[in-house]
């Protein structure tokens, strides 16, 4: 082999970061990019609504780390290294801008994803990375001279010097057994950022309402969060399901998915509070029909269901609404309660938690203790973040460092 060969498996956004940093840092190496797939940046593709959630406007190295469930302390020296702020510039360097919307998501200001596709794809062929789709890898063994023997999922073989692995997230033990078979260990995998199914008819009912601000809670955990929520056909969804989803995903696995879920959907009011605004109306509108007349921001129709469900009469007035009645819906308002019985994964973000244990892993390089030439990046490693460009910032990061080492190494 006269120049050094360098194969990076996975062609998502943790890859070609990766195969770009290098690239452009070690010129005169082979630098192949296999995708055993027939599309390259399926993920980022389809991620955000089509528009790509890139990273998120939070530039402090380790209050971003602490979005993230599992990772957090490796992240903190990582983003010290490269963060949020530098995926920015990395992109507006290369006339890709991105805007920040209100609850700090960052996209391109075409708000479409093609834009971050065509800049990653130009960039890795002006770094003269070989770019292969179809191509998956089946085995890789460690030669005992140094580098490594790749079995390719079309039969043939390949050798390369240095081997990194952003195969993605390891939904089955199979998918990380590449890791495996040179020495890793996986934490078992489970999914994370799913939705809730709720079998209650007039919650389905509801399908398409949104609520600016909930507070969601696990009775008998530490689990809760606080965001918008969203009711769906099938449940309840929206960034605070999705974050506690992520915070709880291997206690709700156990769980098999099956455990109540408490909803505050006036957080800004306490039961004092709520009891004043019931008073103010007895004397403000003491004739109007209860139903009629929402406590903001609620939306009317949540509204008219959450009085209803407890059993208030669709008839019934605020001079009417007895002490028990309002009792009654302060909890419902404050404290309602649902049994979760399943999930479904969040077609935008279909993150996994578990993967390669960060122990095993040098963060300031992202080589392998275990296995020196093998590298990783991305979700393949037990790292995830809450929904909100948390986990793509991960992806930019590993992949940069790791790039960068594959090349100075």
């Amino acid at each position: 082999m006269n120049s050094e060969r360098i194969v990076i498996v996975g062609g998502g956004a943790a890859g070609f970061f990766a195969a770009i940093a290098c690239g452009e840092s070690r010129r005169g190496a082979e630098i192949l990019l296999l995708e055993k797939t027939s599309q390259f940046l399926s993920k980022v593709k389809i991620s955000g609504g089509g528009r790509c959630n890139v990273t998120h406007a939070d530039f402090d190295a380790r209050e971003f780390s602490r979005r993230f469930p599992r990772g957090e302390r490796a992240l903190i020296s990582a983003f010290g290294k490269f963060q949020a702020s530098d995926t920015v510039a990395w992109f507006e360097s290369r006339s890709v801008k991105l805007k920040a919307e209100p609850d700090g998501r960052m996209f391109p200001t075409t708000d479409s994803s093609q834009t971050i596709i065509d800049c990653l794809l130009g960039e890795a062929r002006k770094a003269g990375i070989k770019l292969e789709t179809n191509c998956g890898v089946e085995r890789a063994i460690k030669k005992s001279g140094g580098g490594f023997e790749l079995e390719l999922s079309n039969g043939e073989k390949l050798t390369c010097d240095k081997l990194l692995l952003a195969i993605g997230g390891c939904r089955t033990p199979a998918l990380g057994q590449l890791a495996v078979s040179l020495g890793h260990t996986l934490e078992p995998p489970v999914p994370s950022l799913f939705t809730f199914h709720v079998e209650i008819p007039w919650l389905r009912e509801l399908a398409g309402v949104s609520v600016e601000t909930s507070e969601v809670s696990v009775p008998g955990t530490k689990l809760r969060e606080r965001g918008a929520l969203l009711l769906t056909h099938w449940g309840l969804s929206g960034p605070a399901i999705l974050r506690l989803s992520a915070w709880g995903a291997r206690e709700m696995h156990e769980r098999n998915y099956n455990f109540p879920l408490q909803i505050n959907w006036l957080p800004h009011l306490n039961d004092e509070k709520l009891a004043s605004e019931f008073q103010a109306r007895r004397k403000s509108q003491p004739a109007k029909l209860i139903v009629n007349f929402p406590i903001a921001p609620l939306p009317s129709r949540l509204w008219e269901q959450l009085v209803l469900a407890p059993g208030i009469a669709r008839d019934t007035r605020w001079a009417a609404l007895s002490g028990a009645a309002q009792h009654v819906l302060n909890q419902k308002l404050l404290r309602s309660e649902f049994p979760v019985t399943g999930k479904s994964l969040n077609k935008d973000e279909f993150v996994t938690c578990g993967g390669v244990r960060l122990n095993e892993i040098n963060f300031k390089t992202m080589e392998s203790k275990i296995c020196p030439g093998l590298f990783f990046a991305g979700e393949v490693l037990d790292i995830d973040g809450i929904t909100g460009g948390f986990n793509f910032q991960a992806a930019w990061t590993t992949g940069w460092i790791a790039g960068r080492a594959l090349a100075t190494s």
